[in-house]
């Protein structure tokens, strides 16, 4: 080995020791089809973007207590005036994605977790965790450690899973319903 060639395998490995690649996790867990089918069944339903103009945003944004943020909604609706609407929160570090079935009178259906990216904290899969928001509408505003119960070593996930029910339960209130 030449004194160049020494070098170059000497700095590539300072460099690896010093700035190491930082794992990446992400589980899927359902579709999109996949979580509408579980929280809507066989109802047809018609996609609908939905935009919010900064009035509506401010809007929702006071009466959640959640900030809004992004202005379009990825939505599809049924004949009836159900919801059904791919959504993501923050866990500690990265998105989750979730999906959140609204009946027509804004209360919740059903929430799926789609993707999960954080290494810890999955647990807000579990049912008996998710069916905590099932009936849950705009009348209250939802507390973590109040109305919805937390779980240790998933709390950041817990609390933004909550505030997105939130955020879109208090959408429906202010945009969905006069849709």
């Amino acid at each position: 080995m030449n004194r160049r060639q020494f070098c170059f395998a000497a700095s590539a490995a300072l460099t690896t020791t010093l700035f190491p690649v930082g794992t990446v996790y992400a589980q899927t867990y359902l579709s999109a089809d996949q979580a509408r089918q579980l929280i809507w069944g066989d109802v047809a339903m018609t996609p609908q973007l939905v935009k919010l103009d900064k009035a509506q945003m401010k809007a929702i944004q006071k009466s959640s207590d959640t900030r809004v943020r992004h202005d379009e909604i990825n939505a599809w609706r049924t004949p009836d005036g159900g919801w059904f609407i791919l959504d993501q929160v923050i866990g500690k570090h990265e998105n989750i994605d979730i999906a959140v079935g609204l009946e027509q009178d804004g209360t919740v259906r059903g929430i799926e977790i789609l993707v999960y990216r954080e290494t810890y904290g999955d647990q807000v899969r579990n049912p008996k965790w998710r069916a905590q928001f099932h009936g849950k509408d705009h009348s209250e505003i939802l507390r973590l450690d109040e109305q919805i119960r937390n779980i240790s070593g998933a709390t950041l996930s817990c609390r933004h899973i909550t505030d997105g029910i939130n955020r879109l339960t208090h959408t429906w209130d202010h945009v969905l319903q006069y849709l």
